[in-house]
């Protein structure tokens, strides 16, 4: 499910793409998320916060934040990670659920350094989440990186956190897990081997080629230059409209790609369904404490002959967003039962 690829040097600014793929539509809506708002890990409530800095989101079902920016630069990236372990909940270590694992670091960080300093320091676990609509158990890692051009891959294997961190991991795709990613893109022409540059949709070939291609790079002369170049390397790494792999929901096609200026703010979203690329230039929207939480409905505006293109950042209306949570998912259980 999905390829990340970040340009930390495109004539100043930092650059950063990715693909969704996935075997449904998830439903997906970009939200303005204020400064002040509490919330809570999504699993007992134990670990709380009222978020710092103010953000934008691309979500699943309106439950998850799988993609985002916020306002300090600070973007991440969930994909999908077939490998992952959670383990069982270890009451001796701060929680958070699936659903809020994004969102706590762009409510709380304006760099990677600092989000994974608070991971180490806390040993902090991820606490996975059935979906009550599908039944699916995600299992996902998360790519974070900052307006520096600092970049982490953080993995949950065996329970633990396992964190890539530097400027120099540009790429994260899926399976297999990512020290074992890095070691097989040497064997690629331009990556430190000699075999032909591969084509296929694997995770393991989309990595090299959206590793090789960004290396590629011409420095852009706007930042309208710099967008499209994005949007040329995830491109490339997309799947096309396809059946899934049986038992892989990751194995599919791509269904939407946000390409973001951690630089200069602005967030770009195109659904590969509908016509229309639009974009969300954070200092045109009210972050400030006690501004409404806004959406900006996808599914409806987009559906429409037409749609919308363009800047979209006043077309946010008020609306409510609330993460999934370990309670809903046992009463869905409970209800299904009943």
């Amino acid at each position: 499910m999905c390829t990340r690829v970040i340009w930390p040097d495109a004539a100043g600014s930092v650059v950063v793409g990715r693909n969704m793929d996935y075997h449904r539509d998830l439903g997906t809506n970009l939200w303005k998320l204020p400064r002040g708002v509490a919330r809570d890990d999504g699993v007992k409530g134990e670990l709380s916060w009222t978020a710092k800095y103010g953000s934008v989101v691309a979500t699943a079902f309106d439950l998850i934040s799988v993609d985002g920016i916020n306002e300090a630069g600070l973007s991440g990236h969930i994909l999908w990670l077939a490998e992952s372990t959670y383990e069982p909940r270890d009451e001796s270590r701060p929680a958070l659920s699936q659903a809020v694992w994004l969102q706590y670091f762009l409510d709380n960080y304006a760099t990677v350094a600092e989000a994974v300093a608070w991971i180490e320091e806390n040993d902090a676990q991820v606490v996975q989440l059935t979906d009550p609509s599908s039944g699916e158990v995600p299992a996902i890692h998360l790519a974070l990186d900052d307006a520096t051009g600092d970049s982490a891959i953080i993995e949950y294997l065996d329970g633990k956190a396992h964190i890539h961190h530097g400027r120099e991991y540009l790429v994260m795709t899926n399976s297999p897990p990512f020290d074992q990613q890095l070691q097989l893109v040497e064997q690629w022409q331009g990556l430190g081997g000699d075999k032909p540059l591969p084509g296929s949709t694997l995770a393991t070939d989309r990595f090299a080629r959206a590793l090789y291609y960004v290396g590629r790079l011409e420095q852009p002369a706007s930042q309208v230059d710099a967008i499209a170049a994005m949007f040329s390397v995830i491109r490339n790494a997309a799947q096309p409209f396809r059946e899934p792999d049986p038992g892989k929901p990751e194995a599919s096609q791509t269904i939407w790609q946000v390409v973001a200026d951690l630089t200069n703010k602005r967030y770009v979203f195109e659904s590969t369904t509908r016509p229309n690329i639009v974009w969300v230039d954070l200092d045109d929207l009210d972050f400030s404490e006690g501004s409404p939480t806004t959406k900006l409905d996808l599914l409806s505006k987009l559906a429409l002959e037409g749609g919308i293109a363009g800047n979209v950042s006043d077309k946010f209306e008020e609306g409510t967003l609330t993460f999934l949570t370990l309670s809903m998912v046992e009463a869905a259980k409970a209800g299904a039962k009943a």
